[in-house]
């Protein structure tokens, strides 16, 4: 059974991507427990398995938590991961990140815990030498966020070495959507992500700020590749049972290979939700690339995840049922 090779860890799985790897773990049929600090993340988004409410850097209860529910694996999510934050203000960056993430590995060699899913970003790549990116391109960030994630990046390969600690490193980009059955969606606070910002925007809200329109694109604003957060979360689900399974450790990128840009976006939830988004424009903000999107054929070829929600439209329309049924995100959550 797959309760006999004990529950997973999941850290920042009360947040927006972590909860909807926590959701598919538990229809995979696996034990899983999240630890969260709640500093971002939503109470009432771990709906199906136990809540540690705890910091990464309480090793103590860290430490506590593994033993309790007998924990065989980690994901880990919990980070900072707002590109201009790190900008202005590194500091937090380095600590939540990297020590937060050093501690979290100390305590899983010492409790003899080896799967490790790591949540990491596009963002390692800084600004693309050639796209579609693919897992071989050089590593060179323009932003903390991305040195952060990087450095963990790094460790790993050392970590292996030296404790037997196997990982795979999942690099995704734009996370976008929520789940279809309706359960759980994206409620940050501040909201910094495209989508549900322009969907707010056209619900009422205030404006939608295009962050540049000088980027050598065709429309003038910054291309990412937008993947749906139950595709992310499916991938991490793989990813440990390859590890399970006894597989080699490695990096993938996680992508549907298809750049939209920022107005693409803006026409998409038009479309949706017959509604106009009111936007304006601001200057560039430091750390942004001008494309990003990637080639996840390594992924796609070595432990057979493609894609299932690969539509703009069809991303899109999971957010809107989101948020047009919680328009005050899990603050207004009424069911059982």
């Amino acid at each position: 059974m797959d309760a006999d090779r004990g529950a997973i860890l999941v850290t920042g799985g009360a947040g927006y991507i972590g909860s909807h790897a926590a959701k598919a773990l538990v229809q995979a049929g696996r034990r899983v427990v999240v630890y969260d600090n709640l500093s971002a993340g939503h109470r009432d988004a771990v709906r199906w398995c136990d809540l540690v409410v705890a910091d990464l850097h309480d090793t103590a209860t860290l430490r506590e938590t593994i033993r309790a529910h007998r924990v065989g694996a980690v994901m880990h999510f919990a980070a900072l991961a707002s590109v201009g934050d790190s900008v202005r203000d590194p500091l937090p960056y380095y600590r939540e990140n990297l020590e937060g993430t050093l501690g979290l590995l100390r305590v899983m060699v010492g409790e003899v815990v080896r799967p490790f899913i790591f949540s990491s970003t596009a963002a390692v790549f800084g600004e693309p030498a050639r796209t579609p990116i693919t897992e071989t391109h050089e590593t060179r960030p323009i932003n903390p966020y991305g040195e952060t994630k990087l450095a963990v990046e790094r460790a790993l390969v050392h970590f292996e070495r030296a404790y037997g600690l196997r990982s795979v490193t999942l690099r995704y980009f734009n996370a976008a959507g929520a789940d279809p059955d309706g359960e759980i969606g994206e409620d940050h606070r501040p909201e910094a992500h495209l989508i549900p910002l322009a969907i707010a925007a056209a619900r009422g809200g205030a404006p939608l700020r295009v962050f540049g329109e000088d980027y050598p694109t065709p429309d003038g604003t910054c291309l990412r590749d937008y993947i749906h957060v139950t595709d992310l979360a499916r991938a991490h689900v793989i990813a440990l049972q390859h590890l399970e399974a006894g597989g080699a450790s490695g990096q993938y990128n996680l992508g549907n290979g298809r750049p939209y840009s920022v107005k693409d976006v803006v026409g998409a939830v038009e479309r949706v939700t017959g509604l106009r988004v009111p936007w304006t424009p601001g200057a560039r903000r430091e750390g942004d690339p001008s494309v990003l999107f990637a080639s996840s054929a390594r992924i796609e070829r070595e432990l057979g995840w493609r894609p299932r929600i690969s539509s703009l439209d069809e991303i899109v329309q999971t957010a809107w049922r989101w948020h047009a049924t919680h328009p005050r995100g899990f603050g207004d959550w009424t069911e059982a």
